[in-house]
């Protein structure tokens, strides 16, 4: 089975061959970038207010920022070089060189930061310094990527290389070849409360932070859905996931299987049809993984610790919602019924959906009475159920402390696809 999924996940996601990286600064001038201190605009009372304050901006940007010798140059002042493009999921490249005592970094999607500073400074080995710079230096203590896995810096005067994969909040960031950040969450610095996951698309900033910096080879590769969720599954064979589908019937599976069908390697719930259809090995504590797609106002769920019986958003620990958010029909949902949701128990972060057409990618982890879901990168779900006391509706779920159940999908009449599912058993 495992041999399976291998399989099915290179021919869902061969067929691409990676384009050369797009250089997004051309060396002479600074045409595709303006000024923008994100900390100065973020204040703005309204659409008006940051407009005026970015056209502001513009002139001090010229004052602090040149073109020399295919570089750029910063004095260490005025607002940030800021990208007029906005980038989603990337693999990321630059050049820096910096001086003692600087402290800089790179903010994605509009985000601080990549971390770049003087790792000799003795004042600042209280923030970690010494640790070296590469990484996700505004995450939360103790999560991680919050320090660089390894020192990688180069001596003053030299150049240090870059390199960065992002797909949803997931970062991996080499400084100099060396390793520093590991797939770690890159924290939206500007919603930490709700932890909000950062924006699907938002722009690069370099930041200026008193001491010179310069900048040069800036290139993008903007991934693919299928090169973004390769990314996302690499390597998944070697941490202990299953397959539980074998792409060609629906051997292993329960429920009425007169409403489902195998289309093209995915189980699709036929339209007009429906019914809980489920793996029949049954899990206590597990992560799922899942690509799924969707049509216009498609609706299903997944099914976790399902009892084989009833309906699984009220008799199964939980339904999560599988749903086209962008239906006008669903506008008036209550919040937790939008995709990834608990259905009536929690709602999920909206926007991270994937276009209609693409297949998206889902990881759920259930431990006990948790559960994660993590969508195309992005968590847009974690909570305890047991701590839940208010309910859509006022409506009980008797289900919600199953401690084992089976995993399956939840059909409301609509043609919503499913592949390349594994199991992994905690």
């Amino acid at each position: 089975m495992k041999k399976f999924l291998l399989t099915l996940i290179a021919v869902s996601t061969a067929g691409f061959t990676q384009a050369e990286p797009v250089a997004i600064f051309n060396g002479k001038d600074y045409t595709g970038w303006h000024g923008n201190n994100p900390h100065t605009t973020s204040k703005a009372k309204d659409d008006a207010a940051r407009a005026e304050s970015l056209k502001a901006q513009q002139k001090e940007f010229t004052e602090h920022w040149t073109v020399k010798d295919g570089v750029m140059v910063n004095d260490g002042h005025g607002p940030y070089a800021t990208s007029d493009k906005e980038y989603g999921d990337m693999e990321f490249w630059l050049d820096y060189k910096t001086v003692a005592l600087a402290d800089s970094g790179i903010y994605l999607r509009g985000a601080p930061q990549i971390q770049i500073w003087d790792h000799t400074n003795e004042k600042a080995f209280k923030h970690g310094a010494d640790k070296g710079s590469g990484a996700l230096w505004n995450n939360s203590p103790d999560n991680p990527g919050k320090m660089p896995l390894v020192l990688a810096d180069k001596p003053f005067g030299e150049w240090n290389s870059v390199h960065v994969k992002m797909v949803g909040s997931r970062t991996w960031v080499w400084l100099n070849d060396k390793l520093v950040v590991k797939g770690a969450v890159f924290e939206n610095y500007w919603d930490r409360s709700r932890k909000t996951p950062l924006p699907d698309k938002g722009p690069i900033h370099l930041q200026t932070h008193g001491g010179e910096i310069q900048w040069r080879n800036i290139k993008v590769h903007e991934y693919t859905a299928a090169e973004a969720t390769a990314i996302l599954r690499e390597g998944e064979e070697k941490e202990g996931f299953n397959s539980i589908f074998n792409g060609t019937d629906l051997s292993g599976w329960a429920g009425p299987l007169e409403n489902y069908e195998v289309v093209d390697g995915a189980i699709g719930c036929k339209a007009g049809k429906g019914g809980t259809l489920y793996h029949d090995d049954e899990l206590t504590d597990f992560v799922a993984r899942v690509e799924f797609k969707l049509p216009p106002g498609g609706n299903n769920g997944l099914a976790i610790r399902y009892n084989g019986k009833g309906n699984p958003a009220y008799d199964a620990m939980t339904e999560l919602q599988v749903l086209d958010n962008t239906a006008e029909k669903y506008a008036k949902l209550d919040e937790r019924q939008f995709h990834g949701g608990a259905y009536g128990v929690a709602a999920a972060h909206r926007g991270h959906l994937r276009p209609l057409g693409e297949w998206n990618y889902q990881e759920v982890t259930v431990k006990g009475s948790t559960i994660k879901v993590e969508l195309n990168g992005s968590i847009i779900l974690e909570t305890d159920v047991s701590k839940v006391t208010e309910f859509m509706a006022d409506k009980k779920h008797p289900g919600l402390n199953n401690a084992s159940g089976f995993f399956g999908f939840a059909g409301h009449n609509d043609p919503v696809l499913f592949r390349n599912i594994s199991i992994k058993k905690l």
